[in-house]
């Protein structure tokens, strides 16, 4: 049996030693702070290069008593939507010199809960939380109360702030565009599919579509409405559902892209081509919209803004620079149209 032989890391004082200089020194040139002549910053990073050494970021947090982390909870890491989300995060929380730990509830409250409980104010100094839906709130302004830094990101409700820090965008009238998109092009018998509960997270995009559904003068049905799980299968089996019991329908609105991308395969199943036979149309634009066939229409969100922002927003909050009931805009949404949404047949 062979075995490994592990070298032990350098320190920081084994840098110093080899660079000639003192400890504090070498703290100053890594961490950019101090006035350190340019020859001395080059001997400093020639010996850690040499040496190898990594500073113990723990450490660091517990004489500083601030953690280098930021957490990040997530509903569901397989949505296409929070990848993308997550890497504009990290690219942003990078240039603040932080790092990202991040948890995927999976839609379990009771995992978030969890995780503040164990990671806020001790290993990160502050939460983003992607979307609060799988979260009671009263668990994020608990926090609050305890002088933790909590920002929501996603806020879907900018007339109505949580009283939580936040960066939200206009849901409704994302819903709006797409509905008004699906009536100019002639639809009148108009289907929704909302992926969450009438009082749930997409209620704002509900509301978008029983607006204009309203000044159309287009008359609407509960029975032309279903409410699932925001996934690609809460999309196939709502979609299935509702266009066995009203095959009239020519369009359909659905509240997100991934129940969509369902919707899309299981409209091909029952025998409608898209958009000849129905057109459909969402709200988000994650990458897999501009891949299926035909490409989904869909009103785009700024996801990296919201991203960006957020990270932005708490990193002011953690410097005093925001307050708790901060609520930061971000660009409006914008239709993008590919090819699942035509003129109804005979229009």
């Amino acid at each position: 049996m062979s075995s490994k032989h592990f070298t032990p890391a350098a320190t920081i004082r084994e840098v110093a030693e080899d660079a000639g200089v003192s400890v504090m020194t070498v703290s100053n040139v890594l961490r950019g702070r101090g006035r350190v002549g340019e020859e001395t910053r080059r001997r400093v990073l020639d010996a850690v290069q040499r040496q190898g050494y990594r500073p113990n970021l723990t450490a660091r947090a517990l004489v500083e008593r601030k953690a280098p982390t930021l957490a990040l909870m997530l509903s569901c890491i397989t949505n296409p939507f929070y990848p993308e989300f997550t890497l504009a995060a990290n690219l942003c929380a990078l240039k603040h010199e932080r790092h990202l730990l991040v948890c995927n509830t999976d839609h379990e409250a009771d995992r978030g809960t969890t995780f503040l409980q164990q990671v806020a104010g001790s290993l990160s100094d502050g939460v983003l939380v992607a979307n609060y839906g799988d979260l009671p709130i009263e668990d994020l302004r608990a926090l609050q109360r305890r002088g933790i830094p909590v920002v929501i990101s996603v806020w879907e409700l900018p007339d109505e702030p949580p009283g939580i820090a936040c960066v939200t965008f206009d849901a409704k009238g994302a819903a709006r565009i797409a509905v008004k998109h699906l009536i100019e092009l002639g639809h009148r018998r108009i289907g929704a599919i909302i992926g969450s509960p009438k009082n749930g997270i997409h209620s704002a995009r509900l509301a978008g579509y029983r607006e204009v559904m309203r000044e159309a003068k287009i008359r609407r049905v509960a029975a032309d409405e279903r409410f699932t799980e925001d996934s690609y299968d809460g999309g196939y089996q709502a979609a299935t559902d509702l266009l066995s019991s009203r095959p009239d329908l020519t369009a359909l609105f659905v509240s997100n892209d991934l129940p969509a991308l369902g919707v899309l395969n299981a409209a091909s199943d029952l025998g409608y081509a898209v958009p000849s036979d129905l057109s459909v149309v969402s709200i988000t634009d994650i990458v897999p919209a501009s891949q299926s066939r035909p490409g989904l229409t869909t009103v785009a969100i700024p996801t990296a803004e919201l991203a960006e922002k957020g990270i932005d927003l708490l990193i002011d909050l953690m410097n005093g620079k925001a307050t708790d009931t901060t609520v930061v805009h971000t660009s409006p949404p914008e239709l993008v149209i590919r090819g699942s949404t035509a003129a109804p047949a005979g229009s």
